[in-house]
């Protein structure tokens, strides 16, 4: 394929002087666009004032109903009406048996 190209012969080292070439071109064309970027500019202290005021007025969670029960106050019941909680490891039902409460799936268990 390119044993019939004139003028200059094209071996690996002549191959890879070109791309050298290539690549640094393509690097000095890039390198100026990367300097005149400008570094991002620091807000002045009033700025500063209203985000903490903002961030101190919403909520930390989006989805809370402002009701401040904790978990233990509210109450799950199944279908039978037994009160049960959500299992830490495998996310299914846990059931009271005494005084521990105890995975129907993986078996895991804590005392209350």
């Amino acid at each position: 394929m390119f044993e019939n190209l004139q003028g200059s012969s094209l071996d690996r080292r002549s191959f890879l002087r070109g791309s050298a070439m290539f690549a640094l071109a393509i690097g000095v064309a890039v390198v100026p666009a990367f300097a005149q970027q400008q570094p991002p500019q620091q807000p002045k202290p009033e700025e500063e004032k209203k985000e903490d005021e903002k961030k101190k007025e919403e909520p930390k969670d989006p989805f809370d109903t402002g009701d401040k029960k904790d978990d233990k106050d509210k109450k799950l019941v199944d279908a039978e009406g037994r009160e049960y909680r959500v299992c830490p490891q495998c996310a299914y039902n846990m059931y009271k048996q005494g005084r521990m409460w105890v995975c129907e799936n993986c078996g895991y268990s804590y005392v209350e």
